[in-house]
């Protein structure tokens, strides 16, 4: 069943008729107890009512007193109480109208039960010694299971009759209860694909809010990522259309110079444009990769001074600066996803490379707790306004703008793969000379550095 206006109704319908023939059930029991002890007390109050009457009277029991004597009818029930006076030698002295003529029981005084004239019946007995009698008044056990019957009867019937309506009223209600979620719906059927504003949750009851919520959330999600994707795509297009256009200049300015020195200065024009156009796609790839979830993010054992040099190996970045390893990063190890690692260390020193001048040094060591690894640069460092917005992707600070290098994702992919690594960048200037510092802190369980080393 898929309706959930169905499941609602069925279900509301299974459960009230259950709990209608379990108070059935009860009242069954319970009316069945009830008119079995009233009968019973109708039954002695009888049976001394007539014993008082022969206690009173002048009621023969001799041998010659001719027919039995006529007792007035017990009313009742259908006639349902019959009465017979029977005296100790066996002789049916009188009984009622209707009564059978076969003694209703043999047992003493009080209640027993016997089948007479096949028929189960139930009979209360008063025995007057002085007068040699036994009252007997007894009723149909049938009679008694149709008064009970007749009760339940009652019962069913008004809920037979009341259960349609019922029903009528669930299927209304259910569906009156239902109608936020056919008109969210309706809203979401209307809207076009470029519509992704939020769902107006004001009057939906509390338990559709979760899904409006999370609705919500989904149209803040997509909206952001397309708007990502519009910004990643305009800003590639942007990037790659200058030194396309440069190469088509500068294969022109080769192809019609006849001089060597020309065409030589245009041919590598040609170069650095292909290596910066390369560059930007392989950091498109890249942060395209993270966005995606592609990269693999189970940890696993990483020397950090191996991983540093891998980085190295993949860089890019041109200059001739030195890379120092400290003796503890180079034998710590962490406990990460690998590739996010190289990505990570790979950008990051890029970055440090292509602003320290060819004569210097980018330092890679830990701090002084031992929780974070630091990469120093001797370039020019950065403004401190523009130190927080460093992994914005496609912001270029001051100095880049300048000078009109790089795009903008170096930092802002780096920042995408220490999330990936469970790790935090914090940017600062060197304060013993210019430059930059980049500290990579990590979770305190992650590195770990060996006892010989630390010492």
């Amino acid at each position: 069943m898929r309706s959930l206006r169905l499941r609602l109704f069925a279900t509301l319908i299974v459960a009230t008729g259950a709990l209608w023939l379990i108070a059935a059930a009860w009242i069954f029991v319970g009316a069945r107890q009830e008119v079995e002890h009233v009968l019973d007390t109708r039954l002695q109050e009888a049976a001394r009512m007539v014993a008082s009457l022969v206690a009173s009277g002048d009621m023969t029991t001799k041998p010659d007193a001719g027919a039995p004597a006529a007792l007035p009818a017990l009313g009742g029930y259908e006639r349902q109480l019959s009465c017979q006076i029977w005296s100790f030698d066996d002789r049916l002295v009188a009984r009622s109208s209707g009564a059978p003529d076969e003694k209703l029981t043999d047992g003493g005084a009080g209640f027993s039960e016997r089948v007479v004239n096949g028929e189960p019946w139930r009979v209360f007995a008063v025995q007057d010694e002085a007068k040699g009698v036994r009252v007997l008044v007894g009723d149909r056990l049938g009679l008694r299971e149709k008064l009970v019957t007749d009760l339940i009867k009652g019962l069913l019937w008004p809920a037979a009759l009341i259960l349609p309506l019922l029903g009528l009223l669930i299927w209304v209600s259910v569906g009156r209860g239902l109608k936020p979620l056919g008109r969210i719906a309706r809203e979401l059927g209307r809207r076009d694909a470029e519509d992704m504003s939020p769902v107006d949750a004001g009057a939906v009851p509390s338990e559709i809010k979760p899904l409006t919520t999370a609705l919500n959330g989904l149209f803040d999600k997509v909206e952001r990522a397309r708007r990502h994707e519009r910004d990643v795509t305009a800003f590639a297009a942007h990037e790659l259309r200058t030194p396309l256009a440069g190469l088509k200049t500068q294969a022109q300015i080769a192809a019609a110079s006849n001089e060597p020195a020309i065409r030589d200065k245009a041919l590598k024009q040609i170069l650095s444009a292909v290596d910066r156009t390369s560059r930007l796609v392989t950091q498109l790839l890249a942060l395209a990769r993270l966005d995606a979830g592609a990269t693999q993010l189970a940890p696993e054992p990483v020397v950090v001074g191996a991983a540093i040099h891998d980085a190295l190996e993949l860089s890019r970045a041109a200059g001739e600066a030195r890379v120092e390893i400290s003796t503890e990063a180079s034998s710590a190890t962490l406990r990460c996803p690998r590739e996010p690692l190289i990505l990570l260390l790979r950008n990051l020193l890029e970055n440090a490379l292509e602003h320290t001048p060819s004569d210097g040094v980018v330092r890679c060591r830990l701090d002084a707790d031992g929780a974070a690894l630091e990469l120093s640069d001797e370039g020019p460092g950065a403004d401190e306004g523009e130190l927080p917005r460093l992994t914005r992707r496609f912001f270029r600070g001051s100095a880049k703008v300048a000078t009109g290098e790089g795009a903008g994702l170096g930092l802002a992919i780096a920042a995408a793969a220490a999330e990936r690594c469970g790790a935090q960048l914090v940017f600062e200037n060197r304060r013993d000379r210019s430059g930059l510092v980049v500290r990579i802190a990590f979770a305190s369980s992650s590195l770990t550095i060996p006892a010989a080393t630390a010492a």
